[in-house]
């Protein structure tokens, strides 16, 4: 028994008597739709590869055929417009500094821009405009009665002819007189006065008749048409 035992020691491999050998990996079968998907990427991979000096050769020539049309096409034309120089709010009194130019495409110029920085001094601001905004007429207060009469005051006054009145127009010089509803001469109570405004003549109703006209007159003469228009009939003679 003894050679036995050794006869079987002998036959065993050496090292760890309780080693197993290890397993074999299974292998299982790759899905078909697996299959025909890495197919297609690897025929569409051998495509690009293929093709790829053409696509890049059609993207420079796309690149250099677009870089020569802009070279060649005519340059926009451009106005310069005054613009804020930076955000203004509405009612603010301009100086010539809160303006800028800017060059706009000249099919986008708005229609009203003010010309010139000294058209805008010293105008007032009908709304808030922001910076880069262009400057049109309709974002500016209409003049005052007074620009242009430093000094003077409008005297508003009740001529009582209205057809006389409808023949004045701003800017206008008449020479306004003053004659007693009960007759005597004509006493010249303003002398060269500038029309400023003319309202537009009212029909004789029986209580109030005549037309109004407004005049810029200094303060005193002002006073003296104020008592005038009230114990006298006015009318005006046309000076220009």
């Amino acid at each position: 028994m003894d050679d036995q035992h050794a006869a079987g020691e002998e036959s065993l491999p050496s090292g760890d008597m309780h080693q197993q050998p290890p397993p074999t990996p299974s292998t299982s079968p790759v899905p078909p739709l697996s299959r025909r998907a890495a197919a297609r990427w690897r025929r569409v991979r051998r495509l690009v590869l293929v093709r790829r000096r053409s696509v890049a050769a059609a993207l420079a020539g796309l690149a250099v055929l677009t870089g020569v049309r802009a070279a060649s096409m005519p340059p926009v034309e451009t106005t310069a417009v005054l613009v804020a120089a930076h955000d203004l709010p509405g009612g603010s009194t301009l100086v010539v500094d809160d303006v800028t130019t800017a060059d706009l495409p000249t099919g986008s110029v708005p229609a009203g821009v003010v010309p010139s920085p000294q058209d805008l001094d010293g105008r007032t601001l009908a709304a808030p405009v922001r910076a880069g905004e262009p400057i049109t007429d309709v974002r500016l207060v209409a003049p005052g009665l007074l620009d242009g009469y430093p000094g003077l005051v409008a005297a508003p006054v009740r001529v009582a002819d209205p057809a006389s009145v409808r023949l004045l127009a701003v800017g206008d010089r008449v020479d306004l007189l003053a004659v007693s509803p009960d007759g005597g001469a004509a006493e010249v109570v303003a002398e060269g006065a500038p029309v400023v405004a003319v309202p537009g003549a009212t029909t004789d109703d029986g209580l109030v008749g005549g037309a109004l006209v407004v005049v810029a007159v200094p303060e005193p003469d002002a006073l003296v048409l104020a008592e005038a228009a009230v114990r006298s009939v006015l009318s005006v003679v046309l000076k220009r």
